[in-house]
């Protein structure tokens, strides 16, 4: 028996180790990994690719030599800036894409110094396999409330307030870094790619209780980018609705609060309406683009809501939605701070 390997069942038996070391190249950790993890590269992202490409074009065994060296440089750099301090019981786990050699390496040093090193069988691809399982499990025991309501209602606003209410939710568009629309980029802010979403999400569900309410917001398929897990979108077309009527004074209002990022950016607003050309008539773009030069700001936001936003709202809620047709409908003309409060209020008075 390999005293020196775990075989992780569940994600929750990752809280046994004291710390989980991730030891793979930092692109391949920017990508994804396991939350909470420290990043401790064995070779970094030019060393990785120079010792790939010297085992297959001149022999594994020059690699091996040349990656033994890199290696043995890394571990000895992170057991002086990283390790040194830490206490003789310590018992970290040990992570790299397979749970091959790059991850045998430093647990092997650790354990020779003494300390209780483990390394994850399967490693990366291990979590991965795990993240997936869950999140087609998982959702499926929520009591979902999906708060819906036209473009510029302030759903997400109300969303974060039912949240400060000490209500439990889910925050896609937080975790997937965009307002999911064709204007919801943010700027300096990219999004995460589809496993670090995927395992934000899954810490985010870890921590709720399937006895109470979640809240979330209603959602297409896709957030910029980015996918819904399929379990997810399920449990929140089948689940009840809570319908925010605005009127539109308060959602123009209320989106030339929210995006005035975009009055800074006149060019870049611009290049973000491009793709509406398929949807909207030549001569509507000219002139939404005449509006933005002009700053226009409250005739653009009202004509995207009457031209673009709002029909493409009622069909999908309509045809996607169980809950949309007999809603808690909730009326406001005041999406103001105060105003998204009191709506809080009223979705969790129910």
């Amino acid at each position: 028996m390999n005293h020196d390997i775990v075989t992780v069942e569940q994600i929750s038996d990752l809280s046994a180790f004291d710390e989980i070391i991730d030891v793979r190249s930092p692109t391949e950790f920017a990508e994804d990994h396991i939350p909470g993890s420290i990043n401790c590269p064995v070779l970094d992202d030019r060393q990785r690719i120079e010792i790939g490409t010297l085992y297959k074009q001149v022999s594994p065994f020059e690699a091996r030599k040349l990656g033994a060296a890199y290696v043995s440089e890394n571990i000895a750099g992170h057991l002086r800036t990283r390790f040194l301090d830490r206490p003789k019981h310590w018992r970290p786990l040990i992570v790299c894409w397979r749970g091959g050699q790059r991850s045998g390496s430093l647990t092997h040093v650790l354990r020779r110094i003494g300390w209780d090193a483990q390394q994850l069988a399967g490693g990366y691809k291990t979590y991965r396999r795990l993240v997936i399982d869950n999140l087609s499990e998982l959702p499926r025991h929520l009591q979902l409330q999906v708060i819906c309501g036209a473009t510029g209602s302030g759903k997400s606003r109300i969303l974060q307030a039912i949240g400060r209410l000490g209500e439990q939710i889910i925050d896609l568009e937080e975790l997937a870094c965009h307002k999911g629309s064709v204007l919801g980029v943010l700027p300096d802010c990219p999004q995460p790619s589809q496993k670090m979403f995927e395992s934000r999400l899954l810490s985010v569900l870890q921590g709720l209780d399937p006895a109470r309410p979640v809240y979330v917001e209603a959602e297409s398929r896709k957030i910029g980018v980015l996918q819904l897990p399929t379990a997810l979108i399920e449990m929140m077309r089948a689940g009840k609705c809570v319908h925010i009527e605005a009127s539109l004074a308060a959602r123009v209002d209320f989106l030339l609060r929210d995006y005035d990022y975009f009055l800074n950016a006149p060019e870049w607003l611009k290049a973000r309406l491009q793709p509406l050309r398929n949807l909207q008539s030549t001569e509507t773009i000219v002139r939404w683009g005449e509006y933005v030069h002009d700053g226009l700001w409250r005739e653009l936001v009202s004509e995207l809501l009457q031209l673009h936003y709002d029909p493409l709202y009622s069909r999908s809620q309509q045809q996607n939605y169980a809950g949309f047709s007999a809603p808690l409908t909730l009326s406001s003309d005041d999406l103001t701070p105060a105003g998204i409060e009191a709506l809080a209020r009223q979705v969790c008075a129910g």
